[in-house]
């Protein structure tokens, strides 16, 4: 059994102007087919793990045997985040928050907009590589997150659930925005996925590894 580089769901042009196709082929096509490919080459060895999901894998991490476990943390990281990111994103946004998702926001933030500038201030404060998340704790009534994670990190490792993400790794946005990481985050803002978010959030009940089981076969991180 082998984990698979999921397609996009757009085309590589498809967020332009606030994410540019060069970048989408290089970030999709090399550095999201290199974490799986070097996933791949380190299970290879160890029948009993070929069949786990990445997310599984990234979840339990101490079961994962000593001389592997650095590769798969960092790989089934990379696999699980750029699966999550890509549909985190559509051409030109989608949808809205609204309902609970919308009132679970003010809750949290106070506004949409103190959403966004805390997000944005997050995310250029990652020193380093790494991810900014929107996540939800482990109660029905916890309030929502803006968290950091560095390297390839996911919430999940730490009990939360990611609703929304983006990436902070240069290769993510250097070419069109240079050292303007800000600029890049929230530009990001017009292509954010809220139909996805939204459907994130309704099913972020239960467990940390009840909620992964719950994604099932949506997350594209998958095997066949």
């Amino acid at each position: 059994m082998t984990h698979l580089l999921p397609a996009l769901p757009y085309d590589y042009s498809a967020l332009e102007p606030h994410i540019d196709a060069r970048t989408m082929h290089l970030h999709h096509d090399r550095h999201h087919a290199a974490y799986v490919a070097k996933l791949n080459a380190a299970l290879a060895p160890h029948t009993e793990l070929r069949g786990r999901t990445a997310s599984w894998l990234l979840l339990n991490l101490t079961k994962i045997p000593d001389d592997i476990r650095a590769a798969v943390h960092h790989n089934a990281g990379g696999h699980v985040n750029h699966s999550l990111f890509w549909q985190a994103m559509a051409p030109g946004g989608r949808g809205a928050p609204t309902g609970s998702l919308a009132a679970a926001i003010d809750r949290s933030f106070g506004s949409l907009g103190k959403l966004k500038a805390k997000f944005v201030a997050a995310g250029t404060a990652v020193f380093g590589s790494g991810w900014v998340w929107l996540a939800r704790g482990t109660r029905d009534d916890a309030p929502l997150e803006v968290l950091t994670t560095s390297g390839h990190d996911n919430p999940g490792m730490k009990g939360r659930f990611p609703l929304l993400l983006n990436d902070v790794w240069e290769h993510a946005y250097y070419l069109k925005y240079e050292d303007r990481r800000a600029d890049y985050l929230t530009s990001s803002w017009s292509v954010v996925n809220w139909e996805e978010v939204t459907r994130r959030f309704e099913r972020s009940g239960g467990t940390a590894e009840e909620r992964w089981e719950n994604e099932g076969g949506h997350l594209l991180s998958s095997t066949t």
